[in-house]
């Protein structure tokens, strides 16, 4: 069961190419990207300092000495905020980049980790970490209720929240469930004895979704929390777009 206190560390994973977003992301990594005058990544650290967190480990790739300035560059100006950066040395997926920060998280039972490039209301992360607080489960994982979840991962879990499966990028129009991986989870280390078993996917990569599902199949407690409000992967121009739009109007901060 998760203690009352909000874990002591959150990873963040910031290595991919963004290849959907074409020429936005050939000279500039997709969490450096500007959304309301700030950076994707900005935007996701402050939700999360927010919530009371204060350590850091990003996972950087992709345009690694970018990310890797950026973040020396907001510790200096962040009194009480670490962050510690390491490379993914292969961009070989979401579970290769979390197993990268495996050794910076040592003495950690608990910790919060999301994807670098997920856009949501502010308010949903201090939400969420008082669930983690609370929920009694090894991975809470937050939801988010869209059309269709064929871009991402389609979560499906009982009327307890208790997910039941979860279906990495299914095929458009086969989802019988609306509800999306948002990309922000809080995981016990149990992670890791899935990530370590895991196979390539179809795609050539590891994927993290896939040890979540294996997490699933074997019977570990899996809850899903739900997230409000406005949420973007930003995963090509028209979504950028649209953050910037809604941050900008002032909705959100």
């Amino acid at each position: 069961m998760l203690s009352d206190m909000v874990p002591g560390k959150a990873v963040l994973l910031a290595a991919g190419r963004g290849t959907r977003l074409g020429s936005l992301t050939a000279d500039r990594p997709k969490p450096l990207l500007k959304v309301a005058g700030k950076p994707l990544i900005a935007h996701i650290l402050g939700g999360m300092i927010e919530s009371g967190v204060r350590e850091f480990v990003v996972v950087s790739g992709h345009l690694a000495e970018q990310i890797e300035q950026w973040c020396a560059t907001f510790v200096t100006r962040t009194p009480g905020v670490t962050i510690q950066t390491i490379r993914q040395q292969h961009l070989n997926g979401t579970a290769g980049a979390m197993l990268a920060a495996r050794g910076l998280l040592a003495g950690e039972d608990r910790f919060l980790f999301g994807w670098g490039d997920i856009l949501m209301d502010g308010a949903n992360y201090p939400r969420f970490a008082a669930a983690s607080a609370r929920a009694d489960c090894d991975l809470l994982l937050a939801v988010n209720d869209i059309d269709d979840p064929w871009r991402g991962a389609a979560v499906y879990f009982d009327p307890e929240m208790r997910v039941t499966r979860l279906i990495e990028k299914p095929p458009p129009g086969t989802s019988s469930t609306r509800w999306n991986c948002a990309g922000l989870f809080s995981t016990s280390r149990s992670l890791f004895d899935y990530l370590d078993r895991l196979a390539p996917s179809s795609r050539g990569e590891l994927e993290l979704p896939q040890a979540i599902a294996a997490m699933i199949a074997a019977g570990r407690m899996v809850r899903a929390f739900e997230v409000q409000g406005f949420w973007s992967d930003v995963g090509t121009a028209d979504d950028l777009a649209a953050a910037c739009a809604h941050f900008d109007s002032g909705v959100a901060s």
